[in-house]
């Protein structure tokens, strides 16, 4: 009569052999967890930035901008001053804003800083329609509303409150435009479908007039459209901003900035993913040095069972069994602090987190299938000692 192992046996024998070495067997499971923690964070992080810019470009598929496609000595070309009223009488036109660039102004925190150093800041007259048409947010403060007409306060954008040094708006916080000294209002969120506004200093057009002398017509003009009518609306755009066509203007989507960012991400994806796999590989290796020292070490144990009757492919079974074990405990820790890692990375982001249900899954199918091969040769090379030979080393 032919032995049998049963499965419950197998895995009870195979347990045995991890417990019994449990500083090994948790180094080799660490190097699992990580490399597939890696995969799953990932993944994940990937998919909860690709849902966030997803959102947004839900939000900004209707925004539509008009600015002059001419420039002269490094200076746009204004629009007319009747672009913006004639835009917003198109009737599926929900809402318009304009703004102007106020050329050849420094920003600076104090007349000690060279006015050549403009660290890329630039200062844009604009609208009180601003924040609801660009959906934009304040971090700090208000946006400029009536009386900024007649006063000499501003708005900085994100990237510009940050080169400037700025958190905080606690005390009056005068900075200076040129050589006039203007107070800072209110600080905007980032702007994502329009990076010119992160990078600006926010002032009214009343002020950009009186204390610069700007008098002509915006250099650009953002609107947003009935989302069903955004085509239609683009094609009368040019010839309702110039109607004598004299002047060419250029009519842009600025949410194929976020098209653009997304297909950036799902490049960088499959990078990183290579990586992982890279590292899974290293950490199978290991597994594979691990169990081959472990049969070297297991002899005596090898031979005494097959003198007792087991067959090659019980002994086989056993270690092959082991390493998956081995691997399967790696892989479920690696799933875990790979969700950890994107809902940690993706609250520090301000994006949702979405984890694609594939992402734990492919982790744990290839935390098993490295285990399957790295006890591969072990368990092999297990099953083709002779008893007589291992019995040798009792």
């Amino acid at each position: 009569m032919s032995a049998r192992l049963r499965l419950p046996d197998a895995v009870a024998v195979a347990t045995a052999g991890l417990r019994a070495r449990r500083t090994r067997t948790s180094l080799s499971a660490l190097g699992i967890a990580i490399a597939v923690a890696a995969v799953v964070a990932v993944l994940g992080i990937a998919e909860s930035a690709k849902a966030d810019l997803l959102t947004q470009l839900g939000e900004q598929g209707n925004l539509l901008t008009v600015a002059s496609a001419e420039s002269v000595n490094g200076r746009t070309v204004s629009l007319p001053v009747t672009a913006a009223p004639m835009i917003a009488r198109i009737p599926p036109v929900r809402t318009v804003t304009a703004v102007g660039s106020v050329d050849n102004i420094a920003v600076r925190r104090s007349r000690a800083i060279p006015k050549e150093q403009t660290g890329g800041m630039n200062v844009l007259a604009t609208q009180a329609s601003l924040p609801t048409t660009m959906s934009a947010h304040m971090l700090l403060g208000r946006f400029l509303d009536a009386t900024a007409e007649r006063y000499p306060v501003v708005v900085l954008g994100y990237e510009a409150a940050k080169i400037l040094g700025i958190a905080s708006l606690a005390v009056p916080t005068p900075i200076l435009l040129g050589d006039h000294w203007f107070t800072v209002a209110g600080v905007l969120a980032p702007v994502a479908v329009a990076p010119e506004i992160d990078v600006a200093a926010l002032i009214s057009f009343g002020q950009a007039a009186q204390v610069f002398g700007r008098t002509a017509g915006p250099s650009r003009i953002y609107l947003r459209a009935d989302p069903d009518q955004v085509a239609d609306v683009a094609a009368v755009l040019t010839a309702t901003t110039v109607p004598d066509g004299k002047d060419d203007v250029q009519v842009r989507h600025p949410s194929d900035l976020l098209v653009a960012r997304i297909a950036a991400k799902g490049a960088f994806v499959g990078l990183f993913l290579g990586l992982g796999g890279i590292a899974l590989l290293i950490a199978g290796v290991g597994v594979a040095n691990i169990m081959v020292i472990s049969v070297l070490e297991r002899r005596g144990e090898i031979g005494l069972r097959r003198a007792l009757g087991a067959r090659r492919g019980h002994v086989a079974a056993q270690f092959l069994l082991e390493s998956t074990l081995l691997t399967a405990i790696g892989g479920v820790l690696g799933v875990g602090l790979g969700v950890l890692a994107t809902a940690i990375a993706a609250r520090l982001g301000g994006d949702p987190v979405a984890i694609p249900p594939e992402a734990p899954l492919a982790g744990l199918a290839a935390a098993l299938l490295v285990g399957a091969l790295a006890g591969w040769y072990p368990a092999l090379r297990a099953a083709r000692l002779s008893p007589v030979e291992a019995l040798r080393t009792l």
